[in-house]
């Protein structure tokens, strides 16, 4: 008995480390998007060394993977995730941002939140995973792309769409995003609201201010629709996933005071709920504006449908999550829609079930972007409660 525990302790101590290592190893990759730089390599490189079969596909500079490992008949479960990051420009970093160097006890590094920490971890679990002895049953895949934070056409969207090609239906996706809000494990999503932008040109008629009758003006219009976009009710939406919309430009390209203006320009984003669509969107918004539609024009950008993983889906991985991450740290999380987009909609349907869960988000896309080594510790022991919850069969 002395003996199993000390050996335990000791696999224990070279996860902790291992996590480390890992997360200094991948925020060295100066992986800005679309660029891999390497990082996809390495992780190439891990998962075969521990049995993985993989697929590394590159569309318009994007590079995808897709690597599986098969035990015995059961769940097809994968992590997903991405190794590219933003731009590390302007501000004073307390180390460099591709250096992963540890400063009072934190990695610092741009990616080390958003999201290498979730990376890293995932890849500690997996390895944690493969070296239990007990029976395992199921299918885990790795799904990583390096076009996350760019306009995503080329990568996430492209590896589910190949998994639907080769008859890959997942049962379940975990996206390792820092979905925490001030201790590791208090928030995951289970889905994200959707996104869609628009650009209204109003037309109106110029003319000299002192004569209006002879006139129409384009900032009068536009301010009677700025106002009825944000007194637009959104009657579907559902306490945990609130609608919002938001004005976020109204520009008048007239240099002169005595000009009525004749063109104004209003941008928007609307980030809604799971129980509509981009088309629903449209229609309640075109509907909204139905007297103004003779003199306005519409470009609609950016769409991203939203999606929603529910507790009430037979073997259902939301239980699953919240077990794993009460065991680690004690408390169950909130559930929660709210934030970003991300790219766990190209794999949620009606039969997977995708959630987020990672570490804390305080600090992503910032100069110092960090994660406290405890955190990372803890998200890690969390994915691989989850993995032995899921793949290690007690029988």
């Amino acid at each position: 008995m002395f003996l199993a525990a000390l050996e335990s302790q000791i696999k224990h101590t070279d996860s902790k480390a291992d996590v480390v290592e890992y997360l200094q190893t991948l925020i060295r990759f100066k992986s800005v998007t679309p660029e891999q730089a390497g990082a996809i390599d390495w992780l190439i490189k891990q998962l075969t060394e521990l049995g993985f079969n993989y697929e590394k596909f590159t569309i318009n500079g994007v590079t995808n993977l897709i690597a599986s490992i098969k035990f015995k008949e059961g769940p097809i479960i994968a992590f997903s995730g991405h190794i590219d990051v933003v731009p590390a420009t302007g501000g004073a970093w307390l180390s460099p941002p591709f250096e992963g160097k540890i400063v009072n006890g934190a990695i610092f590094g741009r990616g080390a939140a958003d999201m290498k920490g979730g990376v890293a971890a995932m890849l500690s679990a997996t390895k944690n995973l493969i070296a239990n002895t007990s029976t395992k049953v199921g299918t885990l895949y790795w799904l990583i792309t390096s076009d996350e934070e760019g306009e995503a056409e080329f990568g996430s969207l492209e590896i589910a769409n190949r998994l639907t090609k080769q008859g890959i239906v997942l049962d379940g996706c975990i996206v390792g995003e820092p979905t925490s809000s001030i201790q590791v494990g208090d928030t995951i999503k289970n889905g994200r609201r959707g996104a869609l932008s628009a650009r209204i040109t109003v037309r109106g008629k110029a003319g000299h201010v002192a004569y209006p009758q002879n006139t129409l003006n384009a900032a009068h219009l536009g301010a009677k629709i700025v106002n009825l976009l944000s007194e637009q009710v959104w009657f579907l939406d559902e306490a945990s996933s609130k609608t919002t919309l938001q004005v976020t430009g109204i520009n008048i390209n007239n240099v002169v005071d005595n000009l009525v203006p004749s063109e104004c320009e209003i941008t928007f984003n609307v980030r809604y709920s799971h129980c509509y669509n981009s088309m629903a969107v449209k229609a309640l918004l075109l509907n909204t504006l139905n007297e103004f539609l003779e003199k306005i024009s519409i470009i609609w950008e950016r769409p991203c449908e939203p999606y929603y993983t529910s507790a009430n889906n037979n073997g259902c991985l939301i239980a699953q999550v919240e077990e794993a991450i009460y065991e680690q740290t004690g408390s169950y999380p909130l559930l929660s829609t709210s934030g970003g987009t991300s790219d766990g909609r190209f794999f949620a349907n009606n039969h997977t079930q995708v959630i987020e869960c990672g570490v804390l988000n305080k600090t992503i896309h910032q100069v110092n972007e960090h994660v406290s080594i405890n955190d990372l510790i803890k998200i890690e022991g969390i994915y691989t409660n989850l993995l032995s919850r899921i793949f290690i069969n007690e029988n």
